[in-house]
């Protein structure tokens, strides 16, 4: 049976912390193979790097998180930017533009843009967040157009039509389990196979029937059956699929 990759992870969530070692060692013996575990900020880009040197299946991604950029140091891009050559790190992130909370607009786009050029500089793709910040996120992605994924894509699926030209990967979670998904869904329909990548963004969005509760990414073969359903292909050609396309993205043997 093809295996799990859940690009989007964050095991160092404080509601991992009662059993965070017990749920990432119980991981394979539930058909999970590969994950990225995403940071936030310098600390946690060190604290995860730790866990994925215990884990063998555990990658890292190392960035700052647009509701981070208000509490970084003045050398925390250079700080991450000396991680970069550890084995285990295989992406710049989680990155982007949040325009939900009350974060300077301005200084998300220079952070943002800042590791995007560290993405190009170090040759590594990267993991994107957008949230209610569309219009910026787009023309900044045209100024650099790395070589990314759209974690959590919460954008049209015209939109969606226009950024599969320039070679996305578009990644989906719990959201397209859950009855109100219409636009998740209309998304999915429209990207290639080939683009597709799963994951949970654990330990929130858990998928139905967990909803509510805490995620973790054994929980994906549930998005991965409303994937296959939606593309019309079987649950092991889903996994098969986005695992390929997972291990290319970030380049994994």
């Amino acid at each position: 049976m093809p295996v799990i990759f859940d690009t989007h992870a964050h095991y160092l969530s404080d509601r991992f912390d009662e059993d965070r070692h017990e749920v990432l060692a119980n991981l394979q013996s539930k058909n999970v193979g590969n994950v990225v575990d995403c940071s936030v900020d310098y600390d946690s880009c060190v604290q995860s790097l730790k866990l994925a040197e215990k884990y063998d299946f555990l990658y890292t991604a190392v960035g700052i998180h647009p509701e981070s950029v208000c509490n970084i140091s003045p050398d925390e891009i250079e700080k991450i930017a000396q991680l970069i050559p550890h084995k285990k790190i295989v992406a710049i992130g989680e990155i982007g533009l949040d325009y939900y909370w009350d974060t300077p607009k301005d200084l998300q786009k220079f952070i943002f843009e800042e590791q995007l050029k560290l993405a190009k500089k170090c040759n590594l793709p990267v993991i994107l967040h957008d949230r209610d910040a569309h219009q910026d996120f787009c023309e900044i992605l045209a100024k650099y157009k790395p070589r990314a994924v759209l974690h959590c894509y919460s954008g049209s699926a015209e939109m969606a039509k226009q950024l599969v030209k320039d070679d996305y990967y578009f990644g989906f979670g719990g959201v397209i389990t859950f009855k109100n998904a219409k636009k998740a869904v209309e998304a999915v329909e429209v990207i290639p196979l080939n683009r597709l990548l799963l994951e949970t963004d654990c330990p929130y969005m858990a998928p139905v029937p967990f909803r509510g509760k805490r995620c973790d990414s054994s929980m994906i073969c549930h998005i991965a059956e409303v994937m296959a359903e939606i593309k019309g292909v079987s649950y092991d050609e889903i996994l098969e699929i986005t695992n390929q396309n997972a291990k290319t993205l970030f380049n994994i043997k």
